[in-house]
Parts: C-alpha cells; structure tokens; sequence
C-alpha cells in the first residue's frame, strides 16, 4: 500500500498586537474593539487591534524612527502592530501631539489604501516605536488549520486622541478596565478569544498603567513563545500553557476556551 505522508501543523504566520494603556477614573483602562461578524478569525469577539505582518513593514526605511543606537530585532513586529492600531482604530502612538487635522488626514489616506509610511509623512507624524515594549508571544495552538505567532506589545496611549474604528474589521471601540471586560464575558456580553481573555486576567491586577508596564521583563525583545496544548486528564480535555511563562491559570478547560 502506498504511504500516507505525515503533515504537521500548518505554519504560524507572525503577527503583533498593541495593548494601549490610560490611566481612567476606576484605575487601568485598555484600548479594545469588537471585531466584524462577518471575519472568518474571531468573528464578533472583544480583541485588541493587530494583526499579520506586511512585507513593508521590514523596511530598511523603520530604522531611522529609532531615536539611539540600533533598532532592536523586534522593530517589524513594532511597526505591524502600531501599523494595525492606526489602520483599525484610528489612534496613532506618536512622539509628539498631532493636529486634530493631522490625525483626520492620517486616518483617511489609511482608509483609501495609502502606504502606512507615505500616510505618516503626509501627517508629519513620527511613531513612538520605543514606547512599546513586548509582554508576551502567543502562538496558536497546532491542531488548528489558521495559526498566528502573536507578539503582544504594551505601551501609554497617546494623549489627545479618540478612537475611531474603520468599520472594516473593527465595528466598535472602547476604553475599559480588564476587569471589567472579563466580567462582561463571564455574564455572556463579549466574546474573548483565549489569548485576549489570559492578558486580560494578567493584567486585571495592575492598578495603573506604570503597574502594567513593569510586567515587562527589560531588554527582551522575543518572549518565550507561549503555546497552549490540548491535554487530556482525569476531569476532562484542558488547555495547558508553560509554567513560569507569567500567566495564570496554567490549565483551563477546553469547553471554556476560544481559539478564534
């Protein structure tokens, strides 16, 4: 009998997210939005802005917005997820306030298909690259046949700006604390894929955005990846994550999680 090849998992293809951070009245907000129904990944769900990388955003032309020495090996990932926040939320992390005029034009030529970079210019905006600073890499788990190796960034949110979302993937945006959208997806209100759900529970904790930003571990540019495994054990299928990589609980039950 002829042989079966093997296949194994279909490859993950990189993406970043950005988690802006504000200090509100009840403590740490974040910047999220309701993803369209319609989207093959995560279709309704509560996320934060991101998305795949583009091949521009490896251009050698990045390097000259790093303001000391040289960039560091995450600088793509940098560019892509500011790249989605702007694209999809309308919000800019920048070095200097723009223009209520600036950020109109800004987000317009965005919507009208123009090159992030020829977008910036126009708007003489400069992106804030080294205000990110990356919390964690989430890789989906093998069995499913759409992947993501996801590097997650934390980094203030500029002041001035409001979000607008493109009406595109994202149909709604919202400045909220994570606990309370981690009780509006217990009580059936947001959908929470598993990645989002975990950062949120990480960071349900923080009181302020300083306290946010200390979670990250200096001078890492690629966390450890985090992939969580389908395991069986005596009470039934769980998803299992590495002990030590920061987040908690380390097993969830396969019936409460969301994978997209």
């Amino acid at each position: 009998m002829p042989e079966t090849a093997l296949q194994g998992p279909v490859p993950a293809h990189p993406a970043a997210t950005l988690i802006l951070l504000r200090d509100g009245p009840d403590g740490l907000e974040l910047l999220v939005m309701e993803r369209h129904a319609g989207l093959r990944f995560a279709p309704g769900a509560t996320v934060f802005p991101g998305g795949r990388m583009e091949a521009m955003d490896h251009d050698p032309h990045w390097r000259r917005f790093w303001p000391d020495g040289d960039p560091p090996a995450d600088m793509a990932h940098r560019v892509a997820a500011l790249r989605e926040c702007a694209e999809e939320c309308g919000v800019l992390l920048c070095r200097d306030p723009l223009a209520p005029a600036a950020l109109d034009g800004l987000r317009g030529a965005l919507a009208a298909g123009e090159g992030f970079a020829a977008a910036l210019e126009r708007a003489g905006a400069v992106p804030a690259l080294e205000r990110m600073a990356p919390l964690a890499r989430w890789v989906t788990p093998e069995m499913l046949p759409r992947r993501f190796d996801t590097l997650f960034y934390l980094a203030p949110a500029p002041e001035g700006q409001q979000p607008v979302c493109d009406g595109g993937e994202a149909v709604g945006t919202l400045w909220a604390s994570p606990r309370r959208l981690l009780a509006e997806a217990g009580a059936g209100q947001r959908r929470l894929v598993y990645a989002t759900r975990m950062t949120l529970l990480r960071l349900a904790g923080c009181a302020d955005v300083a306290a946010a930003m200390s979670l990250v571990r200096p001078g890492l540019e690629f966390p450890p990846p985090i992939v969580p495994r389908l395991v069986e054990t005596p009470s039934g299928p769980v998803f299992r994550i590495p002990e030590g990589c920061g987040f908690s609980p380390l097993e969830t039950p396969a019936e409460h999680v969301r994978l997209g």
